[in-house]
């Protein structure tokens, strides 16, 4: 008897069909959340530092803080 054709994978047409389908959606769905972590994280600390550098921001940050803080206790 003949032995029916199959891929190298072992899979049929169909299966191959399947997995594919459910690779493609997981793949998809792994890059959604990559794109939004990259922009929550750009959000919080972008990676291209302003014209003055990160020390004026965290100096910024700094004396927002401490605004805060002075308004806050007294």
């Amino acid at each position: 008897m003949a032995e029916a054709k199959s891929s190298l994978s072992g899979l049929t047409d169909q299966e191959a069909q399947e997995f594919h389908g459910i690779f493609m959606k997981s793949f998809i769905g792994f890059v959604m959340v990559a794109v939004v972590a990259h922009v929550l994280v750009w959000m919080w600390r972008p990676w291209l530092p302003p014209l003055k550098g990160y020390a004026s921001t965290l100096l910024d940050g700094a004396e927002r803080l401490a605004q805060h803080a002075t308004t806050f206790l007294t």
